[in-house]
């Protein structure tokens, strides 16, 4: 496999929408993970696409998140590989495929499933994905880790696309990663 360049990825922000708002087990930790993965991606010009899972009645993506500049989907299916995904990513001519949201057991876990299927390299987020309970989460990560996909947290990805401190926008990566957590726990881990 070949290393995660910001040349050869793209990031996936998958249904993260202000009905799942109040349900999501520590939705901020999500939301500020998402922020920060956006923020870098457009720092270091890596395409974005976003899905809605069926907005007209769980809303549109949370305002925290800008979704300028991103491809955004909706969607009835699960999984975010719907054809005009599918078909957008197929145009980006991208082979890794950074991937937070919710939730961690059915939307999440479909698409990297998918994503696998289709021979592509899967990145997930463990602290940008979260379901309504705890355990589904959990389930849904040890899951996917024996299916092969790429466990990473979000900073790690960040600066490991990044490279090297004197990168063109290390300085635009290292502001992004100071930005305060959420204050209420540390950030999701793995184990919880």
């Amino acid at each position: 496999m070949n290393r995660i360049t910001r040349l050869n990825s793209a990031l996936f922000v998958c249904d993260i929408q202000e009905r799942f708002r109040e349900l999501i087990w520590k939705f901020p930790h999500v939301v500020y993970s998402a922020k920060m993965l956006m923020d870098g991606a457009k720092a270091l010009n890596i395409p974005v696409a976003v899905t809605e899972q069926y907005p007209k009645a769980m809303k549109h993506t949370v305002h925290e998140l800008d979704t300028t500049g991103a491809k955004v989907v909706e969607k009835t299916k699960f999984s975010m590989m719907v054809p005009e995904v599918e078909a957008w990513l197929k145009d980006q001519q991208r082979n890794h495929v950074i991937l937070c949201g919710i939730e961690s057991h059915v939307c999440v876990l479909q698409t990297c499933l998918d994503l696998k299927d289709k021979g592509l390299n899967v990145h997930l987020v463990v602290d940008g994905v979260s379901s309504m309970r705890k355990s589904d989460r959990s389930i849904a990560l040890q899951r996917l880790k024996e299916e092969g996909i790429i466990m990473t947290s979000t900073e790690s990805i960040l600066f490991q696309i990044l490279g090297d401190a004197k990168a063109e926008n290390f300085k635009d990566i290292s502001n992004i990663a100071k930005v305060p957590r959420p204050s209420d726990t540390e950030p999701l881990g793995f184990y919880e």
